[in-house]
């Protein structure tokens, strides 16, 4: 490992990685990096030529390598932001998030549909009619008697863009920051007849595959593909995970074995596993090696394109294109060194890949299989041939949940117990799932495959299905609502690397980091844990058609509902627990008329109307239930300080009390819009 550091496209990724970073929090203009760059490049032509015409000063020119790669993360990051290009529609002067507007768009990609809509991708290319670029979430009304858009229709539609709106609960997902790092700031919703279809002028890569996918789909279908079936053939062998339900796709996750539906490094391996074998005859022919390499190469780029170019599909065949060319150069090299080499001209063509989930998972996984996976392996050496096997698979299985282990607990907040089960019983059969869907596919769409064949692959999915399903269920071994918060997170780090290091070669040194990586984890839990108990807070939450608040003392707290909802446990209830780290949650009590919060008398006034006290003096009133009164008259006979609704009340009812705070000049917190109102002073 300390080798692999010292290797130099190692050390400029890190640069790299450490600039993109930066660039991605701060925003920085390109104005602003001319001069930087400019300077850069005066420093390196004055010590080259102060150096006579050479670099004698082996530490200076490496600082200036390093900050180069810096800036060029700081750069590229800058520059592919598109909201810093002038051609981007939110730069023109008739834009604006509350009036219509004409813009033609570009199906790019189709998305999971939700109950009520169909959501797609899509590019921006014209705007009020000048050219233009940027991405936008589409969502249209679904209708029966229409057929959903496809990739390259080009649309015309005047409509408002709206802004894409912030979690409305403390620390729920925010959607808004996961789609601004896809380059996505705005949504349009519509039903189709606001969209009208135009003549398509080209057709991109991007299309030709989906056509491509959706004729093998209509034959799989004939052959008596349906449902869940089909969905994963989807998502296992084209990419296409938006047909996975909700159910299938949690089984999955709770099974441990979510990554088998994206098609990644594991089925990329597989596929180069298949190819080189196939090909292999060809090595005897004169550049038959350089032909079956550049046959190899090109075979798994269609296959990306075929699966959509995802970033997981992209990074994935980018990887094994660079362990194919150095098969064919006759160079072992280091994994380490291949995997980094991909790492840096992937985030070279897209800086944005760096804050994806799996990207990150994909390449921690990756590096702990080569670098841990051998040291449990050698810890038991079976004498029979399928122990060996099975030893070798469960090893491979544990160090990628190693590996991955802080980083999915810090995002998804929960561990597969029985992960190793349902992966030891599925990738020893998956290089024979994924070689025999391929062949299905082509004899489908040739309309020459043998219907028991087409029967035989249907029933290994559903056995598949139902096996995933089973594991799943064992509730027992999935540990759920488990809070991981960055700081605990790298501490595990620390003490996972220097534990290891540690383990190869026990020397004082690295012992000395293990103890001062156990003092931090311990620093970190009692920092964490003495900001949990001097934390006190009331929220008012954003609850559709019901209400909660909260108080919180400490590392307690006790949530205050509306009768219909006294004994459920909501999503966002749960996610303010994970995201807090409270470990001690009181029963639930029915919504008091009155609350004290340090200096604050905060009174609810409920659907009953009722707000007139002789020897009260609330600060902060609390609307909730959509209680029929006349506003005006109670702000000129209390005085709040602000009104607060939440989400129980009639939108009609919110419209009419903001104007009436806007005209008494009182603050009013609608938690439909600006989300839970929180106080904690």
């Amino acid at each position: 490992m300390i080798k692999f550091l010292k290797f130099i496209p190692a050390q400029l990724t890190i640069f790299l990685i450490v600039g993109i970073i930066i660039g991605n929090h701060f925003s920085i203009s390109p104005n602003q990096l001319v001069p930087v760059f400019g300077g850069l490049i005066l420093i390196f032509t004055a010590v080259y030529f102060y150096s006579n015409n050479q670099f004698q000063t082996p530490f200076l020119f490496t600082v200036l390598v390093f900050f180069l790669s810096f800036f060029i993360g700081l750069g590229i990051i800058t520059f592919k932001n598109q909201l810093n290009n002038k051609k981007h529609y939110s730069k023109e002067l008739q834009f604006s998030t509350n009036t219509p507007v004409l813009a033609l768009i570009s199906i790019e990609r189709l998305l999971k549909s939700t109950t009520y809509y169909n959501k797609y991708e899509a590019e921006v290319y014209a705007f009020n009619g000048k050219k233009s670029i940027g991405e936008i979430l589409v969502n249209i009304e679904k209708d029966s008697t229409k057929s959903q858009f496809r990739v390259d229709d080009n649309l015309a539609v005047k409509i408002v863009f709206n802004s894409i709106a912030e979690p409305l609960n403390p620390y729920g997902f925010n959607y808004k920051k996961y789609l601004q790092q896809q380059q996505i700031h705005h949504q349009i919703y519509g039903n189709n007849s606001q969209f009208l279809l135009l003549p398509k002028t080209n057709q991109t890569l991007k299309g030709i595959a989906a056509i491509i996918r959706d004729k093998i789909t209509k034959a799989l279908i004939w052959y008596g593909f349906k449902n869940d079936e089909l969905a994963v053939v989807n998502a296992l062998l084209l990419g296409q995970r938006q047909y996975i339900t909700s159910e299938l796709q949690q089984s999955y996750a709770g099974a441990g074995a979510i990554h088998i539906l994206a098609v990644s490094g594991l089925h990329i391996g597989i596929i180069l596993m298949i190819l080189t074998a196939v090909f292999k005859p060809l090595h005897y022919f004169k550049h038959g090696k350089l032909t079956t390499t550049l046959a190899i190469i090109i075979i798994l780029w269609m296959y990306a394109i075929l699966a959509g170019l995802s970033a997981s599909v992209v990074r994935a065949v980018a990887m094994f294109t660079a362990i194919a060319i150095a098969m064919f150069v006759n160079r072992p090299s280091s994994v380490y060194k291949t995997l980094v080499i991909s790492m840096f001209f992937l985030l070279l063509f897209n800086p944005y890949y760096l804050f994806e989930v799996g990207f990150q998972l994909s390449y921690m996984a990756v590096f702990s299989i080569v670098w841990i996976q051998p040291k449990l392996y050698h810890l038991w050496k079976p004498k029979f041939w399928f122990l060996d096997k099975t030893w070798q698979l469960l090893t491979v299985s544990m160090a990628a949940q190693i590996g991955v282990l802080p980083l999915s607990l810090y995002y998804f907040h929960q561990f597969p117990g029985l992960f190793f089960v349902s992966n030891l019983v599925i990738i020893p059969f998956l290089g024979v799932v994924l070689t025999l869907g391929i062949v299905i596919m082509v004899l489908s769409v040739l309309q020459i495959m043998p219907q028991f064949l087409a029967g035989g692959y249907i029933f290994v999915i559903q056995q598949m299905n139902k096996f995933v399903g089973w594991i799943a269920h064992q509730e027992f071994f999935i540990i759920q609502q488990i809070s991981m918060s960055f700081l605990l997170m790298v501490a595990l780090y620390a003490f996972l690397f220097f534990g290891l290091k540690w383990i190869e070669k026990k020397v004082f040194y690295r012992f000395v980091l293990v103890l001062i990586s156990i003092i931090l984890i311990q620093t970190v839990f009692v920092f964490e844990k003495y900001m949990a108990q001097s934390m006190n807070e009331f929220i008012v939450f954003n609850e559709s058609k019901a209400s909660t608040v909260g108080k919180r003392t400490g590392d307690k707290i006790i949530f205050h509902v509306s009768a219909d909802s006294l004994k459920a446990i909501s999503n966002f209830k749960i996610a303010y627990l994970v995201g807090s780290g409270l470990n001690e949650i009181l029963p639930s009590e029915k919504i008091k008329n009155l609350y004290a919060f340090k200096n604050e008398t905060i009174l609810m006034v409920d659907s009953l109307g009722i707000y007139s006290f002789n020897s009260v003096n609330p600060t902060i009133v609390v609307l909730q239930q959509s209680p029929k009164i006349n506003l005006e008259r109670l702000l000129k006979n209390l005085h709040p300080k602000i009104i607060i609704a939440d989400g129980s009340n009639y939108k009609s009812y919110l419209e009419d009390w903001e104007q009436t705070c806007l005209k008494n000049k009182t603050p009013f917190h609608n938690t439909l819009k600006k989300g839970a109102f929180v106080l904690n002073k």
